[in-house]
């Protein structure tokens, strides 16, 4: 799957509840805007979603769930419950939060790692990581790939965005990482994913810049009341 993903756009189709495009059906048609546009892989969330997703699209499709916990604030596959529901939709790759933080019910990321290898040891695991650390962490338990998706959405780093001070972050995986790192997060504009490419990165995820409309019209609506701002 890395070779097939590589130097490519993955589209990110999420709806969570509440979200207008909430629903399985609508996200696989998502989907199939997203191959017949080109796209190399699909992200998505809930084994729902990805079993309507794969009856769709013949692309690979990187599996998360997000789920609530109390206690931790870790919601991108979380537990091995999780992860049992992803091998159960015959994802192709399974994306984990693996940041430092405590997890639901006390497991550790290298106990979810192990067992996926165990249970499931064709299919690939993504690190959804927030800083270096939680790379080099991530390159030790034997992930495949590092994504940059946490990156701004943890105490740490919040605010922060992968295309802050020229791609930095990114850049600064690229020379210390030596598995395939994958962009990720608030990358809104074809110049930006083609900029993360020629940087080094094995690959791009745009999820809300093609998929939530919702936002799309909102930067839209900001961009018209600033330019009208600035006129006044």
């Amino acid at each position: 799957m890395l070779n097939q993903i590589k130097n490519s756009l993955i589209v990110s189709c999420q709806a969570l509840e509440g979200e207008p495009l909430h629903s399985s059906y609508i996200m696989s048609k998502m989907a199939l805007a997203a191959f017949q546009g080109g796209a190399a892989a699909i992200r998505a969330n809930s084994k729902e979603d990805i079993l309507a997703i794969k009856k769709e699209v013949p692309l690979p499709v990187i599996g998360i769930v997000k789920r609530n916990y109390p206690g931790s604030e870790v919601f991108i596959t979380p537990t091995k419950k999780e992860m049992d529901e992803l091998f159960a939709a015959n994802c192709d790759m399974i994306a984990l939060d693996a940041t430092q933080r405590k997890r639901p019910g006390g497991v550790s990321l290298a106990d979810l790692v192990a067992y996926a290898r165990e249970k499931a040891p064709e299919v690939k695991l993504m690190a959804d990581v927030s800083g270096l650390e939680d790379a080099l962490q991530a390159e030790q338990l034997g992930f495949d790939c590092i994504s940059t998706t946490l990156y701004g959405y943890t105490e740490e780093t919040s605010g922060k965005r992968i295309y802050d001070d020229d791609f930095s972050f990114l850049k600064l995986l690229l020379k210390e990482i030596r598995i395939p790192v994958i962009a990720e997060g608030n990358i809104i504009t074809p110049e930006m994913a083609a900029k993360a490419i020629s940087l080094g990165a094995h690959a791009v995820v745009v999820g809300g810049a093609i998929t939530r409309p919702q936002l799309i019209t909102q930067r839209f609506v900001n961009s018209i009341k600033n330019q009208m701002r600035a006129e006044k």
